[in-house]
C-alpha cells in the first residue's frame, strides 16, 4: 500500500480575537496538522500531511462520515483576520512515483477564500 507523503505550512497571521480562533479550530480536526494561536494573536498552521479539514466529534476524533470540510472552515476564519491579513496555507506531496503529485494552495484574505492546484493549466504567453 502506497502512503502520501507531505508537508503543509502556512504564513502567520494575525487575527481579531484570538480565543475565538482557539475555539474555532479546536471545533475542527486537522490530521496530524498542528496549530497555533500566539498570545499575540498569529495562526499558524504546518506539519506533515495534506491541508484537509474535518469537523470533530465528541471525543475529538474526525467526523470522517461528513466529509471534508476545509472550505467551511476557511470561510468562517476569514471573518477572524485582521484587515490587511493573509493566511497562505501550501501543502505538497507524492504518493512514491505516482501522478499526480499533490501540490495545493489557500489563501485566505479580505474576507474572501481563494484556491489553487494543479488542475488548471494556462497557456504560455510568447
Amino acid at each position: 500500500m502506497a502512503t502520501l507523503q507531505a508537508a503543509t505550512t502556512s504564513t502567520g497571521a494575525i487575527v481579531s480575537d484570538p480565543q475565538a480562533v482557539r475555539e474555532l479550530c479546536e471545533s475542527y480536526c486537522f490530521g496530524t496538522l498542528d496549530w497555533e494561536v500566539t498570545d499575540k494573536g498569529e495562526l499558524t498552521i504546518w506539519g506533515y500531511d495534506d491541508f484537509e479539514v474535518y469537523e470533530a466529534r465528541e471525543n475529538g476524533l474526525p467526523d470522517y462520515e461528513g466529509g471534508i470540510v476545509t472550505h467551511e472552515f476557511l470561510r468562517e476564519l476569514a471573518d477572524h483576520l485582521e484587515a490587511d491579513e493573509e493566511l497562505d496555507i501550501q501543502t505538497a506531496g507524492f504518493t512514491k512515483c505516482r501522478f499526480p503529485v499533490l501540490a495545493k494552495r489557500y489563501v485566505v484574505r479580505d474576507c474572501e477564500v481563494l484556491h489553487a492546484d494543479l488542475n488548471s493549466p494556462e497557456p504560455i504567453d510568447e
